[in-house]
């Protein structure tokens, strides 16, 4: 008979990574149960190449069973209320009760959050607006491209820049640069503030060096998408002729009500253990918030989380055990940064140095490109590329200086 349960909520990157660890760890009578809504596993990443007509969807998602290791319950349900004092979880499916749970809800996409936005922009963070995207380039004859990010905070730091350079590159495939314009507005003062001011001096670089225009310090009041413009907050306008756009996101509703969040909605953990302010209850992935030494958020990034989800399972693993926790989440992190032409940057480095964190930016290349196309068979490929695209990214993540856990 099963002695403990653990309950997973969500089956994003951290949902799925704590879940199969979890069942690797545990004793075979303990039970663990993820509570995922969607059938299939999205790869989120993989979405700034659906924009742009490199991938199709069936390409960058499986279904989730199809993931999940062997002995793995799965509910397909939505959560609707968390009760973390009692480990008590109301889905549509019923009521789950744990001896521990794991929160990896994420964040949601809100694209009514902003007036205009869900009428004017390509949300190229769904998989249908990165293929209306997609669609829109092919009948795409010149003007003026923006991408926008509409409000703060979003998931993947890097996502609208590399928007911005993925169609840049696209555009000059199409001989159609000439004739086109890009421009970025974003809120932040410069590219992935919380990376630094070396990390975004590097990024503007990039941007200046294919022309586009960054709009730093914008933020958008609304979308008028009958006028075709977006109105900034001092009251500028910019017109448009193809608008891709980060959407406003938010925490889950489930999590608003559950006395695990902070007034702005998400979970604060504590950033070793990933422990919330309930005991056995731990939270990973974008649902949380950990505040650096530079007062500045840990960026939401599958990376974190998936790193976050290791950790927990550890910690849960040792706990049921009676034996002491294992090290905890360090902070270390990585991303690419997509350029186009077949080539990516890299971003290596430590997010709780202090005072800031500290990072090594790889110059583009076409090795890093591969890197990010083995790092999406590892996670989405067959059982046998999934083993050796794995293989390959710990080879070439340990003679480039980079760690990678799958």
């Amino acid at each position: 008979m099963a002695r403990r349960t653990v309950l997973v909520l969500g089956g994003g990157v951290g949902g799925l990574v704590a879940a199969n660890e979890l069942r690797r760890r545990l004793d075979p009578r303990d039970r663990v149960v993820l509570v995922e809504r969607e059938a299939r596993h999205l790869f989120q990443p993989s979405l700034l190449w659906l924009m742009v007509g490199r991938r199709r969807r069936e390409q960058i998602e499986r279904p989730l069973r199809s993931l999940l290791a062997r002995g793995v319950e799965l509910v397909e349900a939505e959560v609707r209320e968390i009760d973390p004092q009692a480990r008590q979880v109301e889905t549509t499916a019923g009521v789950l009760s744990a001896d521990a749970l794991v929160v990896a809800l994420g964040a949601e996409l809100a694209p009514d959050a902003v007036a205009g936005y869900r009428d004017a922009a390509l949300n190229f963070f769904s998989p249908e607006g990165a293929a209306a995207c997609s669609r829109a380039l092919e009948s795409f004859h010149g003007g003026r491209v923006v991408v926008a990010v509409s409000t703060l905070p979003y998931k993947c730091p890097a996502a609208p820049y590399e928007a911005a350079l993925l169609l840049d590159d696209e555009l000059r495939r199409r001989g159609l640069r000439e004739a086109s314009q890009i421009d970025l507005f974003t809120p932040e003062p410069q590219p992935m503030p919380v990376a630094g001011p070396v990390m975004g001096v590097a990024v503007v670089g990039l941007l200046e060096a294919r022309g586009i225009r960054f709009h730093p310090r914008s933020p958008i009041e609304r979308f008028e998408p009958a006028a075709a413009e977006l109105v900034l907050a001092d009251g500028t306008r910019a017109g448009y002729d193809l608008l891709a756009a980060v959407p406003p996101h938010r925490a889950p509703a489930a999590v608003h009500g559950s006395g695990l969040a902070n007034e702005a909605g998400w979970i604060p953990v504590e950033r070793s253990t990933l422990q919330t302010a309930h005991e056995r209850v731990y939270a990973v992935g974008d649902v949380t918030t950990i505040t650096l030494t530079n007062g500045k958020p840990l960026p939401r990034a599958g990376v974190f989380a998936h790193a976050q989800a290791l950790v927990v399972a550890r910690e849960i693993a040792a706990t049921f055990a009676g034996r002491p926790a294992p090290a905890g989440f360090d902070g270390m992190g990585f991303c690419w940064v997509e350029t186009g032409a077949g080539r990516a940057a890299f971003a290596v480095g430590g997010f709780f140095a202090e005072p800031d964190p500290k990072l090594d930016l790889r110059r583009p290349g076409r090795v890093w490109h591969a890197g990010k196309v083995l790092f999406e068979r590892a996670w989405i490929g067959g059982p046998l590329e999934r083993r050796l695209a794995h293989a390959g990214l710990l080879v070439g993540g340990r003679l480039m200086g980079f760690r990678v856990t799958l």
